[in-house]
């Protein structure tokens, strides 16, 4: 009968365990020297080698002949421990025998000296499954155990143990495995198993296995009916993007391009692939290039294999560190949702549009949406802005004379005409942004030519923002200062810059109102300041 890759694969000895070898050294050393403890914990990941650690341990304690440290996997105890004759080394599932009779069970065993071998082992496997009375019908034996006894707990969740429980066991941490061990050990399965696996299809697995080697050589079961097992045939078969689809998918996110980004949503789901593992797949791509960005120097070391540092940093160009942590907030935000959604597709292009048209709103800060604008514009990125409508002229209110009341209708009064505004778009604006490079704040200068206009009215410039954070920084002192003394030169007379929001218009005084109350206040010998 045909055996699962990670089942026939197991290690046997501890110089076959990889990614391990803090813990492995370890133990050999005290098992060469009899320094053993009565209770281990081991902790760490699934698939990090836990259980396989334990196994190995309970051989090699009740090994006749141990190589360096190492069972021999020859001699009877071995061979019974591992075809399952041998009765004293007991692996219990904590998950479904979790309960205080379950424990008293264990504890009225340790009493009777083991038959077949040196040492009884008990291999309590999700030991954070047991319940808290378990947990304390354990303590006692757990700390003077019989001396023919020993205990290996092993758990994924360290937290949910008591303390009592840390303090009488000697604990090993275990560490994801590396995705260069893993690839490497993937290559030597594939060999032994005439499997046609390719160094890029190798990395490719050991990238999404996250450090888990079981992972890893199950989703290597999965393609092994492939001819060739490279990136095209691992995304295939597990429902995901490969490495040149998310390139193209974070590009249109890059640039913008929002069609383009839903059609790879939606290709990816006509392909039956997972969108929550895509949303994974290309937050993993930002967290890539936001290390090239920030620790260039360490990067290689720190990123997947899947992809080159110059990939990485052709990728990050025009983005700012800024943008890509606003970036993975909105991936993150949408892998939640996207396991809850009705509609999957709905959601993953949601998100999509949502990093297109990502707003101010996104950025931790101000200085995060000024640092995004000017890497866009350092590197010619083009920004996508929503066009602002114009901004409409306020009329001013026409004045109508008061009609006394009289038995016949009264014949209507036409209104005063509105005072013409003269007003028209001001040419010399984009000439006084040229001038005010290194007059004025970079940030202030950036925005203001991405996202404003200017018109001209009565001696004022007016400034129109499409946007709250550049109309903030034009507006802040002395940026508008030097704006209105740059202006003033431009415009060859003295001219006062006033700058609005997307929400402002600008106030137009009624001009017959204003003129009969300064003469009201002349008749009264009232002083009026007019400004």
């Amino acid at each position: 009968m045909y055996q699962a890759l990670y089942r026939k694969w197991r290690p046997l000895c501890f110089a076959d365990v990889i990614g391990q070898q803090h813990i492995t050294d370890t133990l050999r050393a005290q098992l060469r020297t009899e320094r053993l403890s009565h209770a281990y914990l081991f902790t760490g990941t699934r698939g990090t080698g836990k259980t396989t650690c334990a196994k190995i341990l309970a051989r090699a304690v009740n090994c006749e002949h141990p190589v360096n440290g190492d069972p021999c996997n020859t001699c009877p105890a071995c061979r019974g421990i591992l075809d399952g004759s041998v009765l004293d080394v007991v692996e219990i599932d904590a998950a479904s025998n979790n309960g205080v009779d379950n424990v008293r069970e264990i504890r009225d065993e340790v009493r009777y000296a083991p038959t077949a071998v040196r040492k009884k082992v008990f291999i309590i496997d999700e030991v954070h499954m047991l319940s808290s009375g378990a947990f304390n019908a354990l303590l006692k034996t757990l700390e003077e155990p019989p001396a023919h006894v020993m205990f290996i707990l092993a758990t994924t969740e360290i937290h949910k143990v008591p303390a009592t429980i840390l303090s009488r066991c000697q604990r090993f941490d275990f560490r994801r495995i590396t995705a260069d061990a893993m690839a490497e050990r993937l290559l030597q399965i594939a060999a032994n198993e005439q499997i046609r696996l390719t160094e890029g299809g190798a990395q490719f697995i050991a990238r999404l296995a996250d450090g888990a080697m079981r992972d890893a050589l199950s989703m290597l079961d999965r393609t092994a009916g492939c001819e060739v097992i490279d990136e095209q045939a691992v995304s295939k078969s597990l429902g995901i993007l490969g490495t040149t689809d998310t390139v193209r998918l974070m590009e249109a996110v890059k640039c913008g391009d929002l069609a383009a980004a839903v059609a790879e949503i939606g290709q990816a789901y006509e392909a039956g692939r997972d969108l929550s593992g895509i949303m994974d797949q290309l937050l993993a791509l930002i967290r890539d290039i936001l290390l090239v960005k920030t620790a260039s120097d360490k990067a290689e070391s720190m990123i997947a294999p899947t992809y080159t540092v110059a990939q990485l940093t052709a990728l990050g160009e025009g983005l700012a560190s800024a943008e890509l942590i606003a970036y993975s907030r909105i991936l993150q935000d949408a892998a939640a949702r996207i396991k809850a959604a009705s509609n999957r597709r709905v959601e993953a292009e949601l998100s999509m549009i949502r990093l297109c048209t990502m707003g101010a709103a996104a950025y931790d800060s101000l200085e995060g949406r000024v640092e995004a604008l000017e890497e866009k514009v350092k590197h010619g990125v083009p920004v996508i802005v929503p066009t602002a409508a114009a901004v409409p002229a306020a009329q001013p209110a026409a004045r109508v004379e008061a009609v006394p009341v009289a038995d016949d209708p009264p014949e209507p009064v036409p209104e005063e005409p509105a005072a013409e505004i003269k007003r028209a778009e001001w040419s010399g604006w984009e000439q006084v942004l040229e001038r005010a490079g290194g007059e004025i704040n970079m940030g202030a200068l950036t925005c203001l030519k991405i996202s404003s206009r200017a018109e001209m009215e009565d001696g004022q410039i007016l400034v129109f923002c499409e946007d709250d954070v550049t109309a903030g920084l034009a507006k802040a002192h002395p940026t508008i200062d030097r704006l209105s003394e740059i202006a003033s030169s431009v415009a060859g007379k003295t001219v006062r810059v006033k700058v609005f929001g997307p929400d402002q218009k600008p106030r137009r005084p009624h001009a017959a109102a204003s003129d009969e109350i300064l003469e009201r206040a002349k008749e009264l010998d009232i002083h009026v300041t007019e400004f």
